[in-house]
């Protein structure tokens, strides 16, 4: 599995001792799906207990037909992937096409033109998706490549099959944690390539982003930009970080040098993980494990 000459690699692999393939029915799939990677989790309902985890990263490609070949090779080279009876399947997709609309607000034939405002939507080779916020009232519009909308409810037409958008998880697991606490920090989420920054305040969301990042440089500037906007203080105001960067990182050292008071954030209670989820950090992949709010 971990081929270069086929334009991915597997980075990161767990199986817990209980995962079992003859328990498929009783076990929720999550696919988190990017233009650089790619994350698979296996929840067991019965316990919401992570048994199964894998971490990719892909080529440099140059067009949407090139990811969804490459997509296919690797579902069709998995073990487990294309099992056809899981009790639910959810596929996150990780773009920058998205919008959140108010509940009030939102019409389903409208969802095209909410996207419009954010991006530009080629109707003719997109679908346009929409999935709820369940904790903010609102509708995240986003879109989707046809050809790879169909692919997935072809290889999962005898499952319940949910897509969303990174976005919704992530909105979703920063207001489950900051319901347990009482301060109003900002949390941030590095992802590959990509930042996003949230505020919210006792399970309610204040503010909502996400920036594309060419240089180390981006990152300072975008949360420094948002702390201001925000009336937060870059000495004092508490700041919870997920995602791909290292406590001894170089970048992390050089980030501190300018956001003083920062923690990370740590794995959610809501799932449970076994021992060998100890070799990875526990700031990361909060995305992939906050779908499993969603259902």
């Amino acid at each position: 599995m971990q081929s270069t000459t086929l334009g991915f690699k597997l980075i990161k692999k767990i199986k817990d001792d209980r995962f079992d393939e003859e328990k498929l029915h009783q076990y929720n799939l999550m696919i988190q799906l990017g233009v650089r990677d790619l994350q698979i989790g296996i929840i067991d309902t019965q316990d919401s207990r992570i048994l199964f985890f894998e971490d990719y990263v892909l080529g440099d490609l140059s067009s949407h037909d090139e990811l969804q070949s490459l997509f296919k090779i690797l579902f069709d080279s998995h073990p487990v992937l294309q099992a056809g009876f899981w009790k639910a399947v959810w596929v996150s997709i990780k773009n920058t096409k998205f919008a959140q609309v108010p509940s009030s607000l939102f019409v389903k034939e409208a969802a095209a033109d909410y996207l419009q405002f954010n991006a530009h939507v080629d109707t003719a080779k997109e679908d346009v998706l929409d999935c709820v916020n369940l904790k903010v009232d609102a509708v995240t519009v986003f879109s989707i490549q046809k050809e790879l909308h169909a692919w997935f409810r072809h290889i999962y037409a005898n499952t319940e099959l949910h897509i969303v958008h990174q976005s919704t998880s992530l909105i979703e697991g920063v207001l489950e944690y900051s319901l347990k606490t009482s301060k109003s920090p900002l949390y941030i989420y590095v992802d590959r390539f990509k930042l996003h920054i949230l505020a919210a305040d006792n399970g309610k969301l204040t503010y909502y982003n996400q920036f594309l990042i060419k240089q180390f440089s981006d990152y300072v500037k975008y949360i420094m930009l948002v702390m201001k906007g925000l009336n937060m203080d870059q000495n004092t105001s508490e700041v919870i970080l997920w995602g791909y960067i290292g406590k001894n990182s170089p970048h992390y050292q050089e980030f501190v040098k300018y956001v003083r008071n920062v923690n990370f954030g740590g794995r959610p209670s809501y799932l449970k993980f076994g021992y060998l989820f100890d070799e990875v950090q526990e700031h990361h992949f909060f995305d992939l494990y906050s779908i499993h709010l969603l259902h």
